[in-house]
């Protein structure tokens, strides 16, 4: 089967009160309209085409595939003039499946179930039942059952509005039934549109059948039309992506206090406390635990490791049997080795830590390459900016800085070296030897500390 999805996304979506088109707004981090192009993409299409408008280039620069034909829609005159722009395009043996741009949470394998309805029917459309189906086009039947048509609220009778089967603008057709239909369409209804789903009109009154493919999951083919409906849908698609991870071994602490806003792809016996964010392609190791209120982004984290409370990763490899924080930032292009410590309020960059080296509290390490074994104390910072250019600090095996110390790079210590509490170092030490830089210890004898001068004093000067 050729299948040759149309993407409508050329909506202003004014009831979002916003500058950005509504189909690039989030869901799990991703753009709606993105959303239904990768559901589409798994259907195994080797072309789409997407109707676009408001937003013009910024929507085709958000949503970019080369599998991807552009159609522009520049007035807006309904759902079927929508389709009509990208009528070029239509092959007439294609299995044609229009979409929607702002209902992200759509399954491939329901697109699929609607193509293949096709194999018994002229027609098929994507349906679902609604306790409260009010602002939908209603699913008319007869008394066979059979699908005659669809009525938009608007044009509804007080009868037609009872009927709770609605229609969720999806549908497949062969192309050139789809093409001819179109050709067809009248803007004959108070809004004065061309209808899309007044195919399903033309085709019964061809002698043709329609069938329905029911969605069984409401919030599935729920549009975003406000910010109410996209937090509805985040939350809808964050329990799915929780009951994702909860399937594959994953305890959650709280399911519901989750944010995946990417990929999370977990080994076993993963531990996820609450208030966790997830961005990007994140890789978890077994047996790792993450506490709660962290961030992480992009990066890898090996089996055993420990991330504690309110800890942020962003880009970075993190090896086995690592502990990190609480209150922990390892910022891009940090690889930390097996059974490396970062403590709290230790802020890492573009920098390597080697195997059992400690970095335990209150510290900067930017630009460094650590060796095995190091320890650094509290209050440590690599100088590597020197407001133009950055500079690389080496640090060998089993080297000790004592805290408050500055390295200044590039600098160079040998591996062994004792560093002195409270030392600037500017040059390279020499191997397993104790090096300090201190200002001479002074004190002032029959210094006394300066007194506030007393009110009475101050009003008698």
């Amino acid at each position: 089967m050729n299948i040759f999805p149309i993407i409508l996304a050329a909506g202003k979506g004014t009831r979002m009160n916003s500058s950005l088109p509504k189909v690039l707004h989030l869901i799990g981090g991703k753009p709606m309209l993105q959303h239904v192009v990768n559901s589409c993409l798994q259907l195994s299409v080797t072309e789409m085409a997407i109707v676009y408008g408001h937003g013009g280039e910024l929507v085709r620069n958000t949503v970019s595939n080369k599998n991807i034909h552009w159609a522009l829609q520049e007035d807006q005159k309904g759902t079927g003039h929508a389709v009509a722009q990208a009528e070029s395009l239509i092959d007439d043996d294609s299995t044609v499946i229009i979409a929607y741009g702002d209902v992200p949470l759509i399954q491939a394998d329901t697109l699929s179930l609607l193509a293949e309805n096709l194999d018994n029917s002229t027609l098929s459309v994507l349906t679902t039942h609604l306790d409260d189906p009010f602002g939908y086009g209603r699913i008319v039947r007869n008394g066979d059952g059979k699908i005659l048509s669809i009525v938009e609220e608007k044009d509804a009778t007080d009868e037609q509005r009872k009927i709770t089967e609605v229609n969720t603008g999806f549908i497949a057709a062969k192309g050139s039934d789809l093409k001819r239909w179109l050709k067809q369409l009248k803007p004959n209804n108070s809004q004065g549109e061309y209808y899309l789903t007044d195919c399903i009109a033309l085709a019964v009154s061809e002698g043709g059948t329609v069938e329905a493919a029911v969605c069984n999951n409401p919030l599935e083919v729920q549009g975003v039309n406000n910010r109410i409906q996209q937090a509805e849908l985040e939350r809808a698609y964050q329990v799915i992506k929780a009951n994702e991870l909860m399937l594959a071994g994953v305890t959650l602490l709280d399911p519901a206090r989750i944010d995946i806003r990417g990929t999370v792809t977990a080994g076993k016996d993963v531990s996820i406390d609450v208030n966790t964010v997830f961005i990007g392609d994140v890789v978890l190791g077994d047996n790792v635990t993450i506490e709660s209120a962290c961030v992480i982004k992009d990066s890898q984290i090996a089996r055993n490791t420990i991330i504690k409370a309110h800890s942020n990763i962003d880009s970075s490899i993190i090896g086995e049997s690592c502990d990190i924080g609480p209150f922990a930032r390892i910022r891009p292009e940090t690889v930390l080795k097996a059974n490396a410590k970062i403590g709290n309020f230790v802020e890492t960059k573009k920098s390597t830590i080697g195997v059992g080296s400690k970095v335990s509290h209150l510290s900067y390490i930017g630009d460094t390459q650590m060796g095995e074994n190091v320890n650094i104390g509290a209050g440590t910072i690599t100088c590597n900016y020197d407001g133009a250019n950055k500079f690389q600090t080496i640090i060998g095996d089993n080297v000790f800085v004592g805290s408050d110390t500055q390295l200044v790079a590039p600098v160079n210590l040998a591996k062994g070296t004792v560093i002195g509490a409270g030392s600037t170092i500017t040059k390279d030490t020499p191997e397993g030897e104790l090096t300090l830089s201190r200002s001479k210890q002074v004190t002032i004898k029959g210094w006394k500390r300066p007194q506030k001068a007393k009110k009475n004093d101050k009003e008698n000067s």
